[in-house]
């Protein structure tokens, strides 16, 4: 496939700005005057422009300029950096076109290796996020983080692409969570929804209270979904439903560094960037620069091999008075993370791991003879 095609250049104007000799665009590769060679290469960066999924949409086609600026001038982190920015990804003739391209180029990154980290946009782009995975043919397991749910019934695309997703066949997707939702923005009924289809969610409060028990739902998902809105308007003001509540940057920036530790995920979007509503200093384009830079921190971070029959984990059994008797879990002893073991159900369509992340508190709750609640909401899953 000639990946050239599917992209614009970054803009001149960035590439020819003068940057310090240890920022980070010059540890990178870039789509400027020559496509760059992606052989090798372990995260892509693709900018979007699409905007048809809102009609306030006057200025998201800035979006990843904005974002590249602010990213650019940030000093290099730790690790070998095998990162590239390929540019712009075009434009479809409509919406449902750019959805195609998305989806396309995603799963050839993919199958290369390479993690695309997809910026800009609405937020209903990641429905082109999530169709990457479709001809990987495997379950993958997603994780939102979004002020709302966006499962309404009908209105624009942006309010609707959740329902898309789950709703999609063929269905590949084995779970499906959501992060720092704001209860008086989302209808009791959709979250009724969710906890049917043993679908975990963490509201806000739920997830400031112990922000800690929201790294192992990270840690299981293949792929993240980050809309812009979460972020209170103090901290991340520049888009159209920007909220006074939320979660701060600081917050923001170490889901997105939860992410880029968790092994298994390939796969990273930040939507609903408009800098129209941003201030003059472009606040919200530097906390989503921030939030890139966190994530691959995080991913130069990635310590555990995800192989517990090797002598990198820990077992421990803990013997329980009720089915199922027994629990087993694994702690790294690398990253001193933890895991827990789920009995593989006889139907073929969850040939998937059985071992899913969890906390150390899951396991103190099986020592006092409880079934964790992830234990639980996981083998239902399974039937």
């Amino acid at each position: 496939m000639n990946l050239k095609t599917f992209f614009d250049p970054v803009p001149e104007f960035l590439c020819n700005q003068k940057y310090t000799h240890n920022s980070f665009f010059n540890y990178i590769h870039y789509y400027g005057e020559e496509f760059p060679d992606i052989k090798g290469v372990q995260i892509a960066l693709i900018g979007l422009k699409e905007a048809r999924g809102i009609k306030k949409n006057d200025s998201i086609d800035r979006a990843p300029m904005e974002i590249r600026e602010k990213l650019y001038q940030l000093k290099k982190g730790h690790g070998l950096y095998k990162i590239v920015d390929l540019g712009d990804l075009k434009l479809g003739e409509t919406r449902e076109a750019s959805i195609e391209l998305m989806k396309t180029v995603g799963e050839f990154l993919m199958r290369k290796q390479i993690l695309p980290i997809f910026f800009g946009g609405t937020h209903d782009m990641d429905f082109g996020q999530y169709l990457s995975y479709e001809g990987l043919k495997k379950l993958v397991s997603m994780v939102t983080v979004d002020a709302k749910l966006d499962m309404e019934d009908e209105g624009e695309a942006h309010e609707i692409h959740a329902q898309d997703i789950i709703l999609h066949q063929p269905n590949f997707l084995f779970n499906y969570s959501h992060l720092a939702y704001q209860s008086f923005l989302v209808d009791q009924d959709l979250i009724n929804v969710l906890e049917k289809l043993h679908f975990e969610h963490l509201r806000l409060g739920s997830l400031r209270h112990n922000f800690k028990e929201s790294e192992p739902i990270i840690r299981n998902a293949d792929l993240l979904s980050f809309d812009i809105s979460a972020i209170n308007s103090s901290d991340a003001p520049g888009a159209a439903d920007a909220q006074p509540f939320g979660l701060s940057g600081e917050e923001a920036c170490q889901i997105c560094r939860f992410a880029g530790m968790n092994e298994k995920l390939s796969s990273l979007g930040i939507y609903g960037y408009q800098p129209y509503y941003d201030d003059s200093r472009n606040k919200t384009a530097a906390v989503i620069a921030t939030m890139i830079w966190y994530f691959i921190e995080g991913f130069y971070d990635r310590k555990d091999s995800l192989s517990f029959k090797g002598t990198d984990y820990i077992k421990y059994t803990v013997s329980l008075d009720t089915k199922p008797s027994i629990l087993v879990f694994y702690k790294s002893k690398r990253s001193d993370k933890w895991w827990m073991e789920i009995p593989q159900s006889e139907n073929e369509k969850y040939d998937r791991s059985s071992i899913i992340p969890c906390s150390y508190q899951d396991y103190q709750m099986a020592q006092s003879g409880e079934i964790p609640e992830r234990w639980i909401n996981a083998q239902l899953k399974m039937m």
